[in-house]
């Protein structure tokens, strides 16, 4: 649940994992749009605090068929299109368009979080969040970060673990 005394206003991805029992801090900073968005992730690890790595971006996949796979990776590193491939026995993965994540997903880029999407997708975690006692993922909306047991998340989504990082 959500941290008492919180006064920011509750995301989908709060009132899911609240629903489901799941324990969560929050943890706000200010916006920059002017941080590059490859360089986000870092500028909010530093922001909140937080090591890096054990912080995670979520980023949306297309599988060739048009399916969907969520892809959850420390903030600093890169996703490996072919490792997430065959992690979900597909032939290949291309990034989702950003004009197409929030008609899909519910959410706009820099705050796609892997819990409370419109619908539920095939997850995968990288396997580092394992090493952390809690991990940070985008509590749905830009300036505001979710730190939660990586363990509860992966059950939660139903995600699966495995190297996905280049």
């Amino acid at each position: 649940m959500a941290r008492k005394g919180d006064k920011t206003t509750k995301t989908n991805a709060m009132r899911e994992l609240d629903r489901a029992g799941i324990a969560y801090d929050v943890r706000t900073y200010e916006v920059d749009d002017g941080v590059p968005q490859k360089d986000l992730g870092l500028r909010i690890a530093v922001l909140i605090g937080a090591d890096p790595d054990s912080q995670f971006k979520t980023l949306v996949t297309t599988t060739p068929s048009g399916d969907h796979v969520v892809c959850c990776i420390p903030v600093a590193e890169e996703l490996d299109l072919k490792k997430a491939a065959a992690a979900v026995e597909e032939k290949s993965l291309s990034m989702m368009h950003v004009r197409d994540l929030e008609p899909v997903c519910g959410y706009v880029r820099g705050a796609c979080s892997p819990v409370g999407m419109k619908k539920r997708f095939r997850t995968l975690i990288d396997e580092t969040a394992e090493l952390y006692d809690t991990i940070g993922i985008s509590g749905g909306r830009k300036g505001v970060t979710l730190v939660l047991d990586p363990s509860a998340l992966v059950g939660f989504v139903g995600a699966k673990l495995a190297d996905i990082t280049a």
